[in-house]
């Protein structure tokens, strides 16, 4: 049954993925992610259904648009793919859970962020503000099954996030920007309805993540004190291990401290 949900949402992801395709490129410009249908960014054709299969069209193409052979980015075809396995990723981790639907929404959503972060170093408002209303929507649906409690504890985490950032952000505004402010409140939602130990270590990930890179970047990039670095999808990998491997890592560590 696992096996036969994992693959279903994957291929759902493949799809949606293509669709976030289209929200990376066109949100930080302002248009429509309806209309124009997608077209070819050299010549403008517009695409038939046969050239928007996910992965399939890329391969089959082999890269090049089919009417003007102008090259097609192999980022495509990664936003696809990316987006299905972190799919089936969650499909494995939370099975035919109600809350399933939820985190495969913050995946989606947050693919887009943090390829749009990466961009234009810039989180849209247009994404992250209504992934609240969403979120604790898709959320709410688990109380059916687990409870109210985790559901409060998802609202109260949600705020302890954000209030966190927002502290960052008010002492040091040159280190934190406040996208990434709006942006953690949702993450609280969904690492606060596991646990306070996923929570912790989603959050913690986070800073580990981005000081890595950091270092990397003046060691090896040229970089220095001064250049900005996207933090936002550092805020999302460090969720997605939160949400993950956050409890059972947390229980470890206090286990430890046990000793």
């Amino acid at each position: 049954m696992t096996a036969v949900l994992a693959a279903f949402c994957g291929l759902l992801g493949l799809m949606i993925g293509s669709f976030l395709n289209v929200v990376i490129w066109r949100v930080p410009r302002g248009e429509s992610v309806v209309r124009p249908p997608s077209h070819c960014p050299h010549c403008e054709h517009q695409l038939t259904p046969f050239d928007n299969i996910p992965l399939i069209s890329w391969l089959a193409l082999r890269g090049r648009c089919r009417y003007c052979g102008g090259p097609i980015s192999a980022r495509y075809p990664a936003v696809e793919l990316a987006t299905g396995i972190l799919f089936s990723v969650l499909a494995i981790k939370f099975g035919a859970d109600s809350v399933l639907p939820a985190y495969l929404y913050l995946a989606a959503v947050g693919v887009a962020l943090a390829l749009i972060d990466l961009d234009v170093k810039r989180l849209p408002d247009v994404l992250t503000l209504p992934s609240y209303p969403v979120s604790i929507g898709l959320l709410a649906i688990g109380i059916h099954g687990h409870g109210v409690h985790p559901f409060l504890r998802a609202l109260l985490g949600g705020l302890v996030l954000f209030a966190f950032y927002a502290l960052l952000w008010f002492f040091y505004p040159a280190g934190m920007g406040l996208g990434d402010v709006k942006l953690s409140g949702v993450l609280g939602l969904y690492l606060a309805w596991l646990s306070w130990g996923a929570l912790a270590v989603g959050a913690f990930a986070a800073f580990v993540y981005g000081g890595v890179v950091g270092v990397a970047v003046i060691l090896f990039a040229g970089g220095g004190r001064k250049t900005k670095v996207p933090f936002g999808p550092f805020m999302l990998l460090g969720a997605l291990t939160g949400i993950v491997a956050g409890s059972p890592l947390a229980h470890a560590y206090t286990s430890l401290l046990g000793r």
